[in-house]
């Protein structure tokens, strides 16, 4: 992840939600052991539009659960700060290897043969789908037939 990257991920859910400066991995590991300020689950839905449901599904939690959360103003738990900063930094590269926020989120709802005819977007939700997402928008990125 460049700095550039870190700068943008944390504009996107909001400077005031991390405990410290994000600028190098040890920063992002050290934000997500103290957890994620909630607030960034709300920056996270108005910069990407996605519903409450969508981000639950995500952070592998269910929806009230996730309200419960919000009204109660918790932090997110070491995990779920972790998926939420994967997540965020996946968008962020996929808007930029596709160029618009539009045509990135069509093509994660599109079936991927080289995801096994899945679509991206299911894969947020596994363990280890977000890493084979960038993947494959690193080969797109270079021009590799994907």
């Amino acid at each position: 992840m460049t700095q550039k990257r870190y700068q943008d991920l944390t504009e996107t859910l909001g400077k005031s939600n991390f405990p410290e400066e994000i600028d190098n991995p040890m920063d992002f590991l050290s934000a997500a052991q103290e957890g994620i300020a909630i607030y960034a689950v709300q920056n996270f839905r108005e910069a990407f539009d996605v519903s409450l449901g969508q981000v639950a599904a995500i952070l592998d939690t269910s929806e009230p659960t996730l309200y419960r959360h919000l009204k109660a103003q918790q932090k997110l738990s070491r995990n779920a700060s972790i998926k939420l900063l994967e997540v965020t930094d996946l968008f962020l590269y996929g808007m930029e290897v596709f160029g618009s926020k539009e045509d990135f989120f069509k093509w994660m709802e599109l079936p991927n043969t080289a995801l096994g005819g899945l679509r991206p977007m299911a894969l947020t939700e596994v363990p280890e789908g977000i890493s084979k997402i960038s993947d494959l928008l690193g080969r797109i990125e270079y021009g590799v037939y994907s």
